[in-house]
């Protein structure tokens, strides 16, 4: 099978990986040279993935089923154009897509079907509303109401100060920062994580839990970023997370995704739900149209099934089951210096591929310019390495030896997977559980 993936980061690279392992060939589009994608791929082009016309015309005739990586082209309508084109495509059309582009769109989604974990919010899309809004919520984040590359959302207390720096982050958007409107939500206290799935547009496979760590040094401090790292259990659950909030949070998304058909915008790709558990249950942050970054290194290093076989299924609706490895992951990016406030670019980063792979690890390159086999780094992220054993400990110190092997100005959070992190995550909901009066 011929498979065209779109997009040039760490996400891409690992569904890249998927598919090889699984026997497809590989052809590529990507707006930077990313070196891993390139390399095992048999054709490969250097094109705005947001090009529509451009990705299109590169695809006809050379592929016969398409995997889009990242969240910018499903807005932009490719999968709607790859189908026009007769080239079956993993992704949402734009309609559908909107579960992410539009905050405004997936929140009247729940609530116009009484779906559950859904909570207080406001659209506004002038400073009377959003004034009004910030007081009437109180406690609140602020999110512009399209994409914003995971960087959006600020919080009332962490990221804005006071009601002074809300309105001012508020003319922001209005002037057409993410969409130019917002929507203002209750700040909710609990623990994230995050629950992805294949969907046929019916079906919906869930894949194993992962907890995402968004600050950018340890501790959790410093600016909210891309994602610094991840981590999964040998059980696909998160050891914070109860059985029967499993289901509600799968429960949410099947509702979900019942509801979009409904509505005349059958889902169909990947679904990524974010979830804050809080002391009353999961509630839902945000839907992803498409794999997380890093989650997909987790999950995806972990799948049996053959991701050609899913996704045949997927497109042609008749999605079933997938099969994962019961082995624990722990995924820790490697970023400029100064990222999450100014990274250093276009610096050269010494990675000695070989020894992480006799490590036992793997490498997920990201967001990087390869120059003649150099790797330099870009403002975003530059490369993963993922460690994958029995149980976390052992994966975690995988993924601490391949760190050791990249050399250069920039920095990783040596914490995540660590059991130190792991248990403040479950006496923080045990505290909560305590004391259901902190949090919704």
């Amino acid at each position: 099978m011929k498979v065209l993936v779109v997009g040039g980061g760490a996400r891409e690279h690992a569904i890249a990986k998927a598919r090889k392992r699984s026997g497809a060939r590989i052809y590529s589009v990507m707006k930077n040279r990313n070196p891993g994608i390139y390399r095992i791929s048999e054709e490969a082009t250097i094109l705005s993935e947001n090009d529509i016309s451009a990705v299109v015309s590169w695809a006809k005739g050379r592929v016969d089923i398409a995997f889009i990586g990242p969240e910018a082209p499903l807005e932009a309508g490719l999968v709607d154009a790859l189908e026009d084109a007769g080239i079956p495509s993993v992704g949402p059309k734009k309609s559908a897509a909107r579960i992410e582009t539009s905050k405004e769109f997936m929140r009247n989604l729940m609530e116009k079907n009484g779906i559950e974990g859904s909570l207080n919010y406001r659209v506004v899309e002038n400073p009377e509303e959003g004034r009004e809004a910030l007081e009437e919520i109180g406690d609140f984040v602020i999110k512009p109401i399209g994409l914003t590359g995971g960087k959006g959302a600020k919080v009332f207390g962490e990221h804005l100060k006071d009601m002074d720096e809300a309105v001012l982050y508020l003319k922001k958007i209005f002037e057409g920062y993410g969409g130019g409107k917002a929507v203002i939500e209750e700040r909710l206290e609990g623990e994230e994580f995050t629950l992805q799935a294949f969907v046929d547009g019916k079906n919906l496979v869930p894949m194993p839990l992962v907890q995402d760590h968004k600050r950018a040094y340890e501790g959790d401090t410093g600016p909210n970023t891309g994602g610094m790292g991840s981590y999964s259990m040998e059980n696909h659950m998160l050891p914070f997370v109860r059985g029967d909030e499993y289901e509600r949070a799968l429960g949410i998304m099947k509702k979900v995704v019942a509801a979009m058909e409904r509505e005349g915008t059958p889902y169909r790709g990947i679904l990524y739900g974010q979830f804050m558990l809080t002391s009353s249950g999961p509630k839902i942050i945000e839907f992803n149209a498409r794999f997380g970054d890093p989650e997909a290194m987790n999950v995806l290093s972990l799948l049996e099934t053959p991701l050609t076989e899913i996704s045949e299924r997927i497109v042609n609706g008749e999605l079933k089951s997938a099969e994962f490895l019961k082995k624990a992951t722990v995924c820790k990016y490697v970023v400029p210096e100064g990222y999450g406030i100014k990274s250093k670019a276009d610096v050269l980063v010494e990675v000695d591929e070989k020894a992480i792979k006799d490590e036992g690890a793997e490498l997920f390159y990201a967001s990087v310019n390869d120059k003649g086999g150099e790797i330099y780094t870009t403002t975003s992220r530059t490369l993963a390495v993922l460690g994958m054993d029995d149980d976390i400990e052992k994966a975690e110190e995988m993924a601490e030896r391949a760190l050791s092997h990249v050399k250069g100005e920039v920095f990783s959070r040596h914490d995540i997977g660590k059991k130190e992190l792991i248990e403040k995550r479950i006496k923080h909901m045990e505290e909560l559980r305590r004391n259901p009066d902190r949090t919704r």
